[in-house]
């Protein structure tokens, strides 16, 4: 249900469900990190989704047994987020619950112009991922954190880009993404990573 493209030192990691809305279980949140980490010599890292969502969250009948707090959604987001090259988020379509994780721990996230944006914790009735919510305010503010987290409301990707949640709106998002990481692909890694923690570390 991930999938997995390397083209020299760039790395693809697709979630592979569109049947189900790419809805998450804790397997392939495993597959996400084992994937990164696997890549840790990739100077450039693209996350997409299969089809026309990028992921509507938790699969609901693992939510029954446990997955909303498993360890699993922090291990993924975290090897996002520790990966030394460039990672771009290529938001296909909805991104919904758990899957915010994985796109805020990214450098850039770029969305399709109908992308939706929703983290429905408040009537869910459970908790963010730990991290989460200090990815997101780091990236949109506390109040506009608050807006998505607490309030529950849905996001639309124009209003996205205003509040800073994703940086630019293409209709092609993996395309886009393989121009964004030209710069990093044609680069030193040292270089890369150097420039990469100075950015994390500000």
């Amino acid at each position: 249900m991930i999938r997995v493209e390397r083209e020299g030192a760039l790395v693809r990691i697709v979630l592979d469900r569109p049947d189900k809305a790419n809805a998450l279980t804790s397997d392939m949140l495993r597959e996400v990190a084992e994937a990164v980490r696997g890549a840790r010599d990739a100077r450039a890292l693209i996350l997409t989704g299969e089809g026309r969502v990028f992921s509507a969250g938790a699969d609901l009948d693992e939510v029954k047994t446990g997955l909303a707090t498993d360890p699993a959604w922090e291990e993924a987001s975290g090897a996002i987020a520790a990966f030394g090259g460039l990672s771009v988020a290529a938001v296909n379509g909805t991104l919904a619950g758990g899957a915010f994780g994985m796109a805020v721990a990214c450098d850039i996230r770029i969305a399709v112009p109908g992308a939706r944006f929703f983290y429905p914790v408040m009537r869910m009735g459970v908790l963010p991922q730990p991290s989460d919510p200090g990815r997101l305010v780091r990236l949109v503010g506390p109040a506009r954190a608050a807006l998505i987290l607490m309030a529950a409301q849905k996001i639309e990707a124009e209003e996205a880009l205003r509040f800073g949640l994703i940086d630019r709106i293409e209709e092609d998002v993996v395309e886009a993404a393989r121009g964004l990481c030209a710069a990093a692909l044609a680069a030193e890694p040292e270089r890369i990573a150097a420039i990469g923690r100075m950015i994390r570390n500000a």
